[in-house]
């Protein structure tokens, strides 16, 4: 019963909280608003609302609009220069998961010196400490998927070395963040598969990690709960906005999760993919290895309690073994559609997965080593070599 809770964000959380914006103190009178490159929110509108909002508070604002999927070492130092030159002393992230990720590394650059990667506590980085607050954060999210609103961590890929880490302290927790589930109703069928997937391995790992608490736990099963009853109507129609909120609510559990808790090893195993493979979106990434993944947890028998538990969050309220849960997992995939997804049409080289899993292993310990038992370089190697098709 030992266990520190520690989440600093003010959360505006309902349909229509954007409208509010103005109304709150902001932590700064200029925000770089960091964005992705595409339409989306253009063509929504929701870039224009953001700034109208700013108006209103009397908020100056610069845009840096080149954030892609899987966001990159060259786009926040690209980002953290702008908002030097252009002297923001805060940083607005709009968007899902890559924009608000990027936003919290962009706002440590845009404070301390030499190259982010200089920060990194894992593979190529050099564990140089964060020594000069970085600048405020602001997360407007359009997404329910990375629970990034609602924790410290930001997932960065650097494309030399070809690594994708995640890195966060307690200066990284945004601190305001806007979750209007109105907003989310754009969000393409595919990518409401790939991002309510997402949240919930979030949620199913934070639970499984042994560094789990009574209050992590709580969050963990509630959003598990949640996103096997919405998730499979919010894929059946993007329109349904007591889906949508019940999925933004979920996302936001589950980002309480990671900073109560932690990923385990699946999310390690998933971005040495989407490390090399950067078209490969993270969620789908995740739905690829997760049933091969918990399988490979089932068998080991150090969870199996924990298992049964996630079965019944997930509707099977008769669930007595592990087994269980793979079955409900299995199933809530089939009725999202995303059971059919294939690492062989994003190009993945199966030849390369005893690679893939040393490299797992070697750059990402801190992850394995919150699993709730020990999996080898040849169980990952099994897990990628069983996910395949």
């Amino acid at each position: 019963m030992n266990f520190k809770y520690y989440i600093p964000t003010k959360i505006l959380f309902g349909r229509g909280s954007l409208n509010k914006l103005h109304t709150e103190k902001l932590p700064g009178k200029k925000a770089l608003i960091v964005t992705t490159s595409g339409r989306s929110v253009i063509d929504n509108g929701y870039l224009d609302r953001v700034e109208n909002e700013l108006k209103k508070a009397n908020c100056e604002f610069v845009l840096y609009n080149k954030i892609t999927n899987n966001p990159t070492l060259t786009e926040v130092m690209e980002g953290a220069k702008v908002a030097k030159e252009n002297n923001c002393d805060f940083v607005l992230g709009l968007g899902g998961g890559s924009p608000i990720d990027a936003s919290k590394s962009i706002a440590i650059m845009a404070t301390n010196e030499g190259n982010y990667w200089d920060y990194m506590v894992k593979g190529s980085g050099n564990s140089r400490e964060v020594t000069i607050k970085p600048l405020p954060i602001v997360a407007i999210t359009t997404t329910a998927g990375t629970g990034t609103e609602a924790d410290p961590w930001t997932v960065i890929s650097n494309e030399e070395t070809k690594e994708k880490f995640g890195y966060g302290i307690e200066w990284t927790f945004p601190t305001l963040s806007v979750v209007d589930p109105e907003l989310m109703l754009s969000v393409p069928k595919n990518y409401t598969i790939y991002q309510g997937f997402d949240a919930l391995f979030h949620s199913l790992e934070g639970y499984l990690a042994n560094i789990s608490t009574p209050i992590s736990d709580m969050y963990a099963l509630k959003a598990i709960e949640l996103i096997g009853k919405y998730l499979p109507l919010a894929v059946s129609d993007g329109n349904n906005i007591e889906a949508r909120e019940n999925m933004a609510l979920a996302n936001t559990l589950s980002g309480m999760v990671e900073s109560t808790s932690c990923c385990i090893s699946e999310h390690a195993i998933e971005h040495v993919l989407s490390g090399v493979y950067k078209s490969l979106p993270h969620g789908a990434g995740l739905i690829m290895v997760s049933l091969a993944y918990f399988s490979k947890i089932a068998e080991k028998g150090c969870s199996d309690e924990r298992l049964v538990n996630m079965a019944k969050a997930l509707g099977n309220k008769d669930a007595t073994k592990p087994s269980d849960f793979i079955s409900a997992l299995a199933n809530l995939q089939k009725m999202c559609q995303a059971d059919n997804l294939k690492m062989s049409d994003y190009g993945i080289d199966k030849n390369r997965f005893n690679e893939f899993a040393k490299l797992a292993k070697e750059q990402s310990p801190g992850s394995f080593a919150l699993d709730p038992c020990d999996l080898t370089v040849k169980d990952v190697e099994d897990i990628y070599t069983l996910s395949y098709k």
